[in-house]
């Protein structure tokens, strides 16, 4: 059998009707949707389905939205397939995608996690407009590089995506000073990202501070399956780990690079990127082409799924 990797992506991946199918096609991801409109006491369904966009995408809105359209996709899937987290290794997420992973690890209950993400969202909204920042994607520049140029214009990576890909975040003039630089280091792109603030970086403290005190309120159980820390690209599954990797995770670089890299070191041979986007499917086949990747999002991919060997028991 293969080893299989898990993951889950983060804020961004929002799009009004996302995971629709999967509500009117499976009981399972249906119940899930309901759950959260329990849990958060909202009709977040409604409005993941019908906007408008400018509402879904506020941070307290885009983050329970994406996760519970993940967590939908994780349980259509087993719905479908079967029992599957025994051919799990190891899960992952991108930023709020580590949520969905640790829900998915039976670390935090769904309930928990979805009222974590909300109270997230908020202060980091609250945050952003306190401290504005931006951010800004690189594309065609290594670590160390975009290192040395943060330490010349204060600007501080927020996210290693690929072996070529940086997002920076800080605030404006650092970001245009950084922009405008960044071709001595062989930029090719640099593409301002449609963000509220510039999120994992010093400018989110006050919400770190913040989502430490919600964090010590929630149980976190020991994590069935190893999930991959954002902050330093290793693997947890320790309630206290992985209560310190929350607490510190809304200021950290999220390593993602490096953590698709640990997943190779650890025999990880096939990658199932589920919920409302392909991004983290699409930077692992460039970050270790020998990982198959492949992102389900609905009914229609988990079918296809079904029908390939690429989770079954025996290949």
């Amino acid at each position: 059998m293969k080893k299989t990797a898990l993951v889950f992506p983060g804020q961004g991946a929002q799009t009004v009707g996302m995971g629709k199918q999967l509500f009117e096609s499976s009981k399972a991801a249906r119940d899930v949707f309901e759950s959260a409109d329990s849990a958060l006491d909202i009709e977040l369904s409604k409005l993941i389905f019908d906007g408008p966009i400018e509402e879904l995408t506020r941070s307290n809105n885009a983050q329970p939205a994406i996760l519970t359209v993940s967590i939908a996709c994780l349980r259509a899937l087993e719905e479908y397939l079967g029992e599957i987290m025994n051919r799990v290794s190891i899960l992952a997420g991108h930023s709020l995608g580590e949520y969905s992973a640790l829900v998915a690890s039976n670390s935090l209950s769904l309930d928990n996690a979805l009222s974590l993400v909300r109270r997230r969202g908020e202060l980091m909204q609250i945050a952003s407009e306190k401290t504005p920042g931006v951010m800004v994607a690189l594309i065609g520049i290594d670590f160390e590089s975009a290192k040395d140029l943060c330490s010349q214009t204060g600007a501080e990576i927020a996210n290693v995506n690929s072996p070529m890909q940086v997002v920076l975040g800080g605030s404006k003039s650092a970001i245009e000073q950084a922009t405008l630089i960044a071709k001595d280091y062989g930029v090719r792109r640099a593409i301002q990202l449609e963000v509220a603030g510039a999120f994992h970086t010093s400018m989110m403290a006050s919400a770190q501070i913040e989502l430490a005190k919600e964090l010590e309120k929630i149980e976190i159980a020991e994590a069935e399956i190893p999930v991959v820390s954002n902050s330093s690209a290793e693997l947890i599954k320790h309630p206290e780990s992985i209560r310190e990797e929350l607490k510190i995770q809304t200021c950290s670089t999220v390593l993602w690079n490096q953590s698709v890299l640990l997943m190779a070191e650890n025999g990880i041979e096939q990658l199932v990127e589920l919920g409302p986007s392909n991004t983290l499917s699409g930077l692992t086949k460039r970050i270790s082409p020998e990982i198959e990747a492949i992102s389900i999002q609905d009914l229609d991919t988990i079918k296809l799924l079904a029908r390939s060997d690429f989770m079954n028991v025996e290949n």
